[in-house]
């Protein structure tokens, strides 16, 4: 299997009447899959898509966002999907750097895309995927198009996503990602999850992400993909019980709805073998709820975009609350078959188990570069290594601990705090429902460890005893020397808290699209 189109061809081939895709009361089988792929593939090309082109998705999940990542694959195109959560003037930088000539436009992201009509300068075509848009039809195209295999020449080493990240924290920038890339990343996560034809998996994430890796993971071997348009707790319950699912890829904070989730156990949710989480590192106080709940079942993945996305994974049988292993609940994991994972000090030279230092990267799997920018590619792919960004350390079994990422450090009085060491803490406590721990600035420290907080339904607290709890359980340097009280935090769109958006209103920058509603410190 070369390139993402061979997905569709292998699965029409080798799985015929097996069920490939199931989004509402839409039920299609991998013959039935293939042939609306290839009549995608036809139509971009009669609406004058050349190879190479890059053509853009604006929607929420549906079974015709597989249909583009795969139908865009068989004819030579580059799919750029665009997070419907960022502002307009993000959306149209990716627009005009991508170059798309082409837009699809799901259903609730016309008003969005209306606002880009005038403003995206090479797009030429317009597709409405649920209805007509610019006058154009996804089903009216795929219905007066052939659903012969297009056959175009198409390498594992031509590039397939131009996937933009980084653009709720700043200028978006284009990750790429060829047909090998994505492909080996698959393989490995096939291989170290033990995905066979007889899973299927319940699609929560969004599939503008590399958390698309679970739905093209089932369709590589014959597995059923079903797909939620938006992470609603008790649809995804409903879901899981209704289609015997057996696997779900969520983040932290969707993991932490689900178990307060207060008509849980209404639900069967017995068929489920693997519950993996990703995105951002787990609050230990929900970790050990959901393993208690849930037993042997989860799994912590962690990667990036640049690396399709994996890097390493934490395995169900990792997951202990007692004894010497449960400090492997800190950690994320071994690396991933076909993956290395190594740490490096600022001078890029290898350090020894335990030493932290830069987190980096190699293999099949990484990213050939970034979209018009050689001088990212430089920095960031530096002698055939990725640097992450990330900090950390491995143990001497080989298992990665993630301290924090290298951008979100805390210098304060000459100390080094790492906020995801705090938060781990305030997540402890009983009142408090989500967290967030940046820097502020201070006339006496430069930087001041600032914590901000979402209480419990029903919970109270005082910033002096949370102040106080901290200390108990860290070095005083390492606790808020302030912390307010917020009605909710920043998110991204598969639900990861945006630390640096909370870091910009103490910092005084302007943070695009950012919710806050302060509420009273004294709560």
């Amino acid at each position: 299997m070369a390139t993402l189109g061979d997905i569709a061809r292998n699965g029409a081939r080798t799985y015929p009447d097996a069920e490939a895709v199931v989004f509402d009361s839409t039920r299609l089988t991998y013959r039935e899959f293939d042939n609306r792929i290839n009549r995608l593939a036809n139509a971009l090309a009669q609406l004058g898509t050349a190879k190479g082109d890059r053509i853009a998705i604006l929607a929420e999940n549906t079974h015709k966002y597989l249909e583009v990542y795969l139908g865009a694959a068989k004819a030579g195109l580059v799919t750029t999907p665009l997070n419907f959560r960022l502002s307009q003037d993000e959306l149209v930088h990716i627009l005009n750097d991508s170059e798309a000539s082409l837009v699809l436009v799901g259903e609730g992201c016309e008003a969005t895309a209306l606002a880009l009509l005038n403003k995206a300068k090479t797009v030429r075509t317009w597709i409405g995927l649920d209805d007509k848009f610019g006058g154009c039809s996804y089903e009216d195209l795929l219905a007066h198009s052939s659903d012969a295999d297009p056959l175009v020449l198409v390498g594992e080493n031509d590039l397939a996503i131009l996937m933009y990240t980084g653009g709720t924290t700043g200028t978006p920038k284009g990750v790429m990602l060829s047909h090998r890339n994505i492909l080996a990343a698959m393989n490995c996560l096939c291989e170290q999850n033990q995905f066979t034809a007889l899973d299927s998996t319940c699609m929560v994430l969004p599939l503008f992400h590399v958390s698309f890796w679970p739905a093209i993971c089932c369709l590589m071997v014959g597995g059923k993909v079903v797909l939620v348009r938006r992470p609603d707790i008790p649809r995804v319950l409903g879901l899981i019980q209704q289609e015997r699912c057996t696997h779900m890829n969520a983040v932290p904070t969707i993991y932490g709805w689900l178990i307060m989730f207060p008509d849980l156990d209404r639900f069967d949710l017995s068929s489920i073998r693997l519950m993996s989480y990703a995105g951002s590192p787990m609050p230990e106080a929900i970790l050990r709820k959901c393993i208690a709940k849930f037993g042997s079942r989860l799994a912590q993945g962690y990667g990036l975009t640049e690396a399709a996305p994996a890097v390493s994974e934490l395995m169900p049988e990792d997951h202990v609350l007692a004894g010497p292993r449960a400090k492997l609940l800190k950690s994320a994991g071994r690396s991933l078959p076909g993956v290395e994972v190594r740490v490096v000090d600022d001078s890029g030279a290898f350090l020894k188990p335990g030493q932290t230092g830069e987190v980096v990267v190699r293999g099949a799997n990484v990213l050939m570069g970034y979209w018009k920018n050689p001088q990212l590619t430089a920095e960031k792919l530096r002698d055939g290594w990725l640097h992450t960004g990330d900090i950390g350390f491995i143990d001497e079994e080989g298992y990665l601990y993630l301290v924090d990422r290298k951008a979100d450090m805390i210098i304060t009085g000459g100390e080094n705090v790492y906020p995801g060491e705090t938060e781990n803490v305030l997540y402890s406590h009983p009142a408090v429902q989500e967290c967030a721990v940046t820097s502020a600035p201070d006339d006496n420290w430069g930087e001041r460890v600032q914590a901000v907080v979402v209480l419990k339904p029903g919970a109270t607290t005082t910033e002096k005893d949370l102040i106080e709890f901290c200390k108990s359980k860290l070095a005083g340097y390492k606790c808020p020397k302030r912390v307010e009280f917020w009605d909710q935090l920043p998110k991204t769109a598969v639900g990861k808290i945006q630390r640096k958006d909370v870091k910009a209103k103490f910092w005084g920058e302007a943070a695009n699209n950012c919710p806050l509603h302060a509420a009273s410190s004294t709560n």
